[in-house]
């Protein structure tokens, strides 16, 4: 099948067969895109318990070990935890008091009136025994988080939809790149094959790899700072849809930033750039990756960004190590991009002024136009 085994450079093609096979290979693209999705939406609990817990994490405060939480619905949760533990720590003593009030209810001694009313007041606290016990079951466990919020009727759905997509997307991205790769591979000839393969197996093994340092790194960082800014001021509320956009992002622009190696690569393999130049330009992509890590992670502190940064940085050193193994041997396919060694040229020139050679006329100038210049010689 065209869709299995690609096509050899060497095999002819019409039109239409190109045509059907770029359609076969969609099919069955968009089959195990479907079926990344079936599995994606069958584990969607655990997808949106994945991506909540960077949010969740940012709005959890201790409430017991005297941090002080700002934010208005922090409080009330914090409200809400210290009234469970009232009523967990009351329920002992309701349940006392009420054995208490039997006996005396049981005690002979005291007045008929008397024990009916101890009998009454056991009744009456061994109920509200039991609604503490109940209340106390609903206090939140751990400490207080929070999960992003639904405001339109359809967008619980939409978003699980949407979210359980991109995990389909992310999921199949192996077997989308060998699709797109095999199509495009008659065009290629063995010698480009052998630069092309180890390339498209690398991209998505870089890609998950950041998508994977911006989930356990990045997106924390970012959502705890962003979220805990100036949160005295706001009753902070995060909508779904917003929230797993933001979070895609981040995550996918992790994935691209990781494709350094490739680009690299590419740019060594097509002659646009050699790998003495690239070093050459290593201050200046370091302050692209500062630039980037500071973007991709908000936060004030330089060691975050450090953080952020260093993988970026490493990732380039390792692809001019690879682009050093496989550098052809031409220079640059683009005589502008040809970075030369301009004070060579021009030492050069100024050792072509320093030969020793026939002494001009300075006086040439001075001269009428036609005029000859006398040479001396032995005769005169």
């Amino acid at each position: 099948m065209p869709a299995i085994r690609p096509v050899g450079h060497e095999d002819r093609l019409s039109l239409i067969e190109h045509l059907d096979e770029l359609r076969t290979r969609i099919i069955v693209s968009l089959i195990a895109f479907v079926v990344a999705f079936s599995f994606c939406y069958w584990q969607n609990d655990w997808i949106l318990d994945a991506i909540n817990k960077p949010l969740d994490h940012a709005h959890r405060v201790d409430c017991s070990g005297g941090n002080k939480a700002d934010d208005a619905l922090e409080r009330s949760g914090c409200f809400d935890k210290a009234v469970g533990a009232y009523l967990k720590t009351s329920i002992p003593s309701l349940a006392a008091s009420a054995r208490t009030l039997d006996q005396f209810a049981r005690d002979d001694s005291l007045t008929a009136a008397a024990r009916a009313q101890a009998a009454a007041t056991a009744k009456a606290v061994r109920a509200q025994a039991v609604a503490a016990t109940n209340a106390a079951k609903l206090t939140p466990k751990g400490t207080s988080g929070r999960q992003p919020v639904t405001l339109g009727v359809t967008e619980p759905f939409l978003t699980t939809i949407t979210v359980s997509a991109y995990a389909a997307l992310l999921l199949a991205l192996p077997f989308l790149l060998w699709q797109a790769y095999a199509f495009v591979l008659p065009a290629f000839s063995p010698a480009e094959k052998r630069t092309a393969l180890p390339m498209m197996c690398l991209v998505p093994v870089l890609f998950i790899a950041g998508v994977l340092f911006g989930y356990f790194l990045a997106l924390p960082r970012a959502v705890d700072f962003l979220q805990n800014y100036n949160d005295g001021a706001f009753d902070i509320l995060v909508q779904a849809k917003d929230y797993y956009r933001f979070s895609t992002l981040l995550l996918a622009a992790m994935g691209v930033l990781f494709q350094i190696p490739v680009g690299v690569l590419a740019i060594v393999r097509l002659r646009i750039l050699t790998v003495k130049q690239l070093r050459a330009s290593r201050g200046y992509a370091l302050i692209l990756f500062a630039v980037v890590a500071a973007v991709v992670t908000p936060t004030p502190d330089p060691f975050t960004m450090l953080i952020a940064m260093a993988p970026l940085v490493v990732l380039y050193e390792i692809s001019l190590l690879l682009g050093r193994l496989f550098e052809p041997d031409e220079g640059p396919r683009f005589g502008f991009l040809d970075f030369g060694d301009d004070d060579d040229d021009e030492d050069d020139d100024d050792d072509l002024d320093d030969d020793d050679g026939p002494d001009t006329d300075d006086g040439a100038a001075d001269r009428p136009r036609g005029e000859v210049a006398h040479v001396p010689n032995d005769l005169d």
